[in-house]
């Protein structure tokens, strides 16, 4: 048996999963990985192993409520773990959290009083937080003798100064948790880790990373450390995403409600589900769909996405005082070099020059050697962060 970690991302329809060995070191690529989407559906078990190639399909049967959902899903996982190639010894278990209040930002080993306790910031990611916890519980459950590590996706932007984090509301609500949160900080951590090996010196200057997936957002760092962003009090402000609508003006809700009758189940679908790049193009959220379409509406939908970025990319600017690099990371970031071009191109005031041949082999450095701002793609790594927290507890 080997001795592993396993590092888990859970979400409502899905359980994202990456296996690390510690022989001899946690290396920073997963032994396997994959996921078991479907869950409450038809679920099903994608693996691969480190250098990408598939290894696995297996169904799985179907489940109840969500609790035994997640149950069952996670029991086929560890019996399929065990079973693989000589099997895996477990010795902890790390889990993406997305959010941990005001309370919470280092990782912690969990404890089901904790766990109680994590509960109580459902109301603040209500999409997400029920389902990282089913997972812990049911693996609680499962192997009750294997640790369990919680890292918070809040976690990196606790160190923006309070001005960053305020709402202009009365203070009674700010006291009850209502400010900006910020969110995708396991990715941003990753990058701020790996950043001097790529800028050297530089890397403690004035940094904005954009992590441009189907969850986007932007993040202002100074000496590696989270000083804006562009996300808030949920994961749905800031940038424009695959279905969310990012910033949109109060006063549209209020119309929605009032002139629409539209309700909060309806809202929360059209915020969360039904806008974005889906809603505005009509046609997908997959940004590859879209810049190969000739479709006028997808075409409107990347002009909008660029545009949004190039917009928080000067406020975030602002916010440090001016630039030093920029770095696109997550699956859009690292792969749409129309995208980059799009952003690089208009955000030449800021002093940033690309190097076109750079940028369409996707190399890590695509800006030219006279630009007065670095820009870097660098793929992020949010599981072996959490895998490092997790061994780092672990001893």
């Amino acid at each position: 048996m080997i001795p592993s970690l396993l590092v888990l991302n859970a979400g409502s329809s899905s359980i994202k999963f990456a296996l690390f060995g510690l022989d001899p070191e946690l290396r920073e690529f997963a032994q396997l990985s994959g996921q078991i989407e479907g869950i409450g559906a038809q679920p099903r078990l994608h693996a691969k192993d480190a250098t990408g190639r598939a290894i696995a399909e297996a169904a799985l049967p179907a489940a109840g409520t969500v609790e035994s959902q997640h149950h069952e899903a996670l029991d086929f996982l560890l019996r399929w773990l065990e079973a693989h190639e000589g099997g895996a010894r477990l010795l902890a278990a790390g889990h993406r959290v997305v959010h941990g209040g005001g309370r919470y930002a280092e990782p912690v080993r969990l404890t089901p009083a904790l766990v109680d306790a994590l509960s109580n910031f459902i109301p603040l990611a209500p999409l997400h937080q029920p389902y990282n916890l089913a997972a812990i519980r049911a693996l609680a459950a499962l192997q009750p003798d294997v640790p369990q590590v919680a890292c918070f996706d809040t976690g990196f932007h606790a160190t923006q100064p309070p001005l960053a984090t305020a709402f202009a509301l009365p203070r009674a609500l700010a006291a009850e948790g209502i400010r900006r949160y910020g969110f995708h900080g396991l990715s941003y951590e990753y990058i701020a880790h790996v950043l001097p090996r790529h800028l050297g010196e530089r890397a403690g200057g004035r940094v904005v990373v954009a992590h441009l997936g189907n969850g986007a957002s932007m993040c202002a760092m100074r000496s590696r450390a989270s000083v804006a962003t562009t996300t808030g009090f949920t994961a749905l402000d800031g940038l424009m995403m695959g279905t969310r609508t990012g910033a949109i003006d109060p006063g549209v809700l209020l119309h929605l409600m009032r002139y629409k009758g539209m309700d909060r189940e309806r809202l929360e679908r059209l915020l969360y589900e039904q806008s974005g790049l889906l809603g505005v193009s009509g046609l997908s959220q997959d940004m590859r769909s879209l810049l190969a379409s000739d479709a006028p509406h997808a075409r409107e939908a990347v002009e909008l996405f660029c545009y949004r970025i190039v917009r928080e990319l000067g406020s975030l600017a602002a916010a440090l005082g001016g630039l030093d690099a920029l770095v696109f990371t997550a699956g859009i970031g690292e792969h749409a070099a129309p995208v980059r071009e799009r952003v690089c191109r208009d955000s030449t005031w800021l002093g940033i020059e690309l190097d076109a041949r750079a940028n369409a082999a996707d190399a890590v450095v695509i800006s030219t050697a006279e630009s007065r701002i670095a820009v870097l793609v660098i793929p992020t790594n949010e599981e072996w962060m959490i895998a490092r927290h997790t061994l780092a507890l672990l001893r």
